[in-house]
């Protein structure tokens, strides 16, 4: 057997404080209660949102719980406009307030109520805006492809998924950018305002043909890949830069990738498919205008910061580009006086990429259909600020994932108050090979069983890492390299804390540290190991460990102790290291014993020691 450390979070300078303080969000009475539904499957595990939330302290004898109704629709802000067929589906799953043209101050008045907010890009969702939705804001949905106009490190840090809808509107767009490559090739806007006005300059308005010139398709993402698609129908010869493009998919479709440098030097025609990045940004300036053939033409489909518009007014002025067709500008609408939009080698369209009734009604639905799965839980695959997990690793590893996040929640409660957590060690015993076992939402699920029950934080797959830092809590993972089949997944899962007291001196191992250990069992998770204790626990409902002196009548008096205050044992089950020395006995109960309980239960003389864990 062999154990590997493969990853770790970073550490930041303060540590996990378990004194329980603040577990009731300011959203939620405290006078009312919570708790989660025994239905939820897995993926719901990974995402918490503000209207299903059980918390819990971790002494034997105070406990806070909270709870609202878990049949109680969110809401969901829709400022911008928005498809019919997309609307319908939310109204049908959620209460929808549709306000548009909010002021940044309206929006973030509004957004403490909501739930989900779905925009377009004319809306700004800030930091400002995720502060002030206090932590109930879930979902931030964006209509469309781009996301510069959310601000994706807020969200992170705030725990909101950040979702986007990018190929129902990829074939309008791709068609959008042809249409203006070809009108701008004839000149047909100028020839159409100039027959409306009387004239008839067939000679002036010459334009060129499309046949045999080089495209060159800056970003060969959904949409780039679309128009090199059909200009190569159109017999032109398409090349094209992007970083991140597999060379294979290129070359499926006739298209030759090429440095940033080359496609600038070699088109006579470019089209702009990139996102609006910092990198992005002004891309096209001065400097990379006088890199390319003089004459060219360019289309921008894509965002207008990727030009800088002032540059491209000096380049039209000079010849450099013989003309511009643009759907999208710096400024939406720009000035009534733009220069740019002015220019008689400019042909311009008011963002109309997406603007077909085909993609609108996709766009719709597709945004509506994202956002409502996350607000069920679900990860979804157009996530753009959580690790992207396939559908089937998720649906292998679901046993695990609850295992996970119970292992967390009984490993912080067993930890004794005064001191912080600043280390946690993740063991994966497995037979799979490094690459063939993803541990990101099993590490996230941990967070999360580790620091909700001590914190008002509600940590999902988006911000759990993100939360561990800020916390100070570093957590390293070790895989355990078994022999045998890698049909399962997972063997099972430790967890080690380090360098902390416990309230169960049971839970503490040979070397030093809290050690628990689970297994799953026919899909079901169990707590297999306490310390150096075995045990074989079912993780449902709380738990009661008790160390005692092994000996005959002990499962009999703990019993009856529970049955005379009418506490419902679900099962119990005891591990010992040698008969008639020490054993620890698990005992699953339905209800939380009252303080009065759990006080008779350290009386029986037997009773070394014990602890009530919630789950």
């Amino acid at each position: 057997m062999a154990a590997t450390t493969i990853s770790s979070s970073i550490v930041s300078k303060t540590s996990l404080n378990l004194k329980p303080k603040s577990l009731i969000p300011p959203h939620i009475s405290p006078n009312s209660q919570l708790s989660l539904s025994s239905k939820l499957s897995l993926i719901p595990s990974i995402f918490l949102f503000s209207h299903i939330h059980q918390i819990s302290a971790i002494t034997p004898t105070k406990k806070f719980t909270i709870s609202a109704n878990l049949d109680a629709k969110p809401t969901i802000l829709v400022a911008e406009k928005l498809g019919d067929a997309g609307l319908d589906l939310l109204k049908a799953y959620a209460n929808v307030d549709c306000s548009y043209n909010l002021s940044p101050e309206e929006l973030c008045t509004k957004i403490s109520l909501c739930d989900a907010l779905i925009v377009r890009s004319g809306t700004k969702v800030t930091r400002e805006v995720f502060e002030s939705s206090h932590g109930r804001l879930k979902v931030v949905g964006r209509a469309g492809v781009g996301i510069d106009n959310v601000d994706l490190g807020a969200a992170t840090e705030h725990g909101c998924l950040v979702v986007n809808a990018p190929t129902a509107n990829t074939i309008a767009a791709a068609e959008h950018g042809i249409a203006l490559l070809t009108a701008m090739s004839r000149n047909i806007a100028q020839a159409d305002a100039s027959v409306k006005a009387g004239e008839w300059k067939r000679s002036k308005y010459v334009g060129v043909s499309l046949v045999g010139k080089t495209l060159a398709v800056m970003g060969f993402g959904k949409v780039g890949s679309e128009v090199a698609r059909r200009a190569k129908g159109l017999g032109m010869h398409v090349i094209a830069h992007d970083p991140y493009a597999p060379a294979d998919r290129a070359r499926a479709i006739g298209v030759e990738l090429v440095s940033f440098e080359d496609a600038l030097s070699k088109a006579d025609f470019i089209s702009l498919h990139m996102p609006l990045t910092p990198a992005t940004t002004k891309m096209l300036n001065d400097e990379t205008f006088a890199k390319m053939k003089k004459g060219v033409m360019i289309v921008n489909v894509a965002r207008g910061g990727v030009i800088d518009e002032d540059a491209l007014v000096r380049a039209l002025d000079s010849g450099i580009v013989s003309q511009a067709a643009l759907d999208v500008f710096t400024q939406e609408p720009p000035a009534k006086d733009s220069k740019l939009i002015l220019h008689e080698k400019v042909t311009a369209t008011p963002h109309l990429g997406a603007s077909t009734m085909e993609a609108q009604e996709g766009v719709a639905i597709e945004i509506a259909e994202a956002v409502i799965g996350a607000l069920n839980g679900e990860l979804a695959s157009t996530a753009v600020n959580a690790p992207m997990v396939p559908a089937e690793v998720l649906n292998e590893l679901k046993p695990f994932v609850e295992l996970s996040e119970k292992l967390g929640r009984l490993a912080i409660q067993l930890v004794a108050g005064g001191s912080g957590v600043k280390s946690v060690k993740v063991g994966y015993a497995t037979s799979r090979a490094p690459d063939d076992l993803d541990t990101r939402v099993l590490r996230a699920m941990i967070t999360k069983g580790l620091i909700e029950p001590i914190s008002s934080t509600f940590v999902n797959l988006v911000n759990a890492d993100f939360t561990a830092k800020q916390r100070g809590l570093r957590i390293t993972e070790e895989r355990i390299l078994l022999d045998g089949s890698p049909e399962s997944p997972l063997d099972s899962i430790q967890i080690q804390i380090a360098n902390v007291e416990s309230k169960f001196a049971s839970a503490i191992s040979d070397s030093g540290e809290i050690r628990l250990q689970g297994k799953v069992k026919d899909g079901v998770p169990y707590l297999t190991k306490v310390g150096s204790f075995e045990v074989d626990i079912s993780l449902e409902g709380s738990i009661i460990l008790c160390r005692q002196v092994d000996q005959p009548g002990m499962i009999g008096k703990v019993g009856s102790v529970l049955g005379e205050e009418n506490v419902n044992v679900s099962f119990m089950s005891v591990g010992r290291l040698a008969p008639r020395t020490h054993a620890v006995m698990a005992i699953g109960v339905d209800e939380q014993p009252s303080s009065r309980v759990l006080k008779k239960i350290g009386n029986i003389p037997a009773i070394e020691e014990f602890v009530f864990l919630k789950l």
